[in-house]
């Protein structure tokens, strides 16, 4: 199993001493996310400065930015980093790209696979000198001059993951994607009720299996080095399980696990009362939708959790030992990899 370290929230020039302080730890891959900050520019600084990192999106928002600008930001980086970059789009939801990204929202499921087709319609065109005639639902692409072409790279197979949290992106990432990151907010019997058997459905339908799409996460952790600093973790992931609880997207995770607050829950955030959401939310759900304990139990956990459900694994951790502790950490990934 592989550990990610995941950077998000900072300016691109603190890439550089992130990553290598990732790869000191022991961490296999350098993954940004998009929020604050643009996504793809810390990891052409990461990518430069620790050459052993897998480096990708988790995520990108795929829909503001046309397939073919995508393309090229990718090709580049698959250059630079000699196939270490792993793309992962996201649709984000309807609000943001509506009014946020101010672009267009319409059957996000089929438009997001119709953008993956269109991408690798682009690259085969540059790879392999092949007329661009792309011709999808969404995305039309024929139009390929030399000028524009960055022509071939040594290692033009771009994975391209997704993420999701229902069943219709689950199904649709195990018919054309390499690989599909898991919501932090989930369960054990969510994953193996929802989304490994629409995963594994999608797969089939095109000719392949479960195995062909590489699962990834990153787990709500609350840790310390004694009962008291885990107990005291457990305070923020405990405010934001309620968070993620109150949007009706993620209620079929709350079905799974027989959790009757969603309602309640959504009630409350549209009345502002965040701080109470959070009392709602009992040791036993933080313990089944996160790892809880002292730091040593915390990489066995994660192991006899997730078997072979996930591949890769990173951290949401919302202060606490792990993000102030480098020999915690360094811990954790060793007994992850034993």
């Amino acid at each position: 199993m592989k550990a990610d370290f995941y950077f998000a929230g900072r300016p691109p020039q603190f890439a550089a001493e992130a990553a290598r302080e990732a790869r000191r730890l022991g961490y296999s891959g350098f993954f940004t996310a998009e929020t604050q900050f643009d996504p793809f520019l810390p990891l052409v600084v990461a990518g430069m400065e620790e050459p052993d990192l897998d480096l990708g999106t988790a995520i990108v928002v795929a829909f503001p930015r046309s397939p073919m600008v995508v393309a090229h930001t990718s090709w580049d980086l698959a250059r630079l980093t000699g196939g270490r970059f792993l793309l992962g789009l996201g649709t984000q939801v309807r609000a943001h790209i509506t009014r946020r990204f101010s672009t267009t929202w319409d059957k996000p499921v089929a438009r997001l696979r119709d953008y993956i087709l269109a991408l690798r319609a682009i690259w085969d065109a540059w790879q392999n000198s092949t007329p661009l005639r792309y011709e999808g639902e969404f995305y039309q692409f024929t139009l390929m001059t030399p000028f524009f072409d960055p022509g071939p790279i040594p290692n033009p197979e771009v994975p391209v993951y997704i993420a999701g949290v229902g069943p219709g992106l689950s199904k649709m990432a195990g018919e054309v994607c390499d690989g599909f990151h898991v919501h932090p907010f989930h369960t054990v019997r969510y994953l193996d009720e929802v989304v490994l058997p629409a995963i594994t459905k999608g797969a089939e339908s095109n000719g392949r299996s479960l195995d062909d799409v590489t699962r990834v996460t990153s787990i709500f952790i609350a840790t310390g080095h004694t009962e008291s600093e885990v107990e005291q973790a457990m305070g923020p992931i405990r405010q934001q399980i309620a968070f993620y609880a109150s949007t009706p997207s993620y209620r079929a995770v709350l079905d799974a696990s027989g959790w009757d607050i969603g309602d309640q829950l959504h009630a409350m955030s549209k009345r502002g009362e965040w701080a109470g959401m959070a009392d709602l939310i009992t040791d036993e759900m933080v313990a089944e939708v996160g790892i809880v304990g002292t730091v040593d139990r915390i990489g066995p956990a994660i192991k006899e959790r997730y078997g072979d459900r996930v591949q890769r694994v990173g951290f949401y951790t919302i202060g606490g030992v792990l993000q102030s502790d480098p020999d915690a950490v360094a811990q954790v990934l060793t007994d992850l990899g034993d």
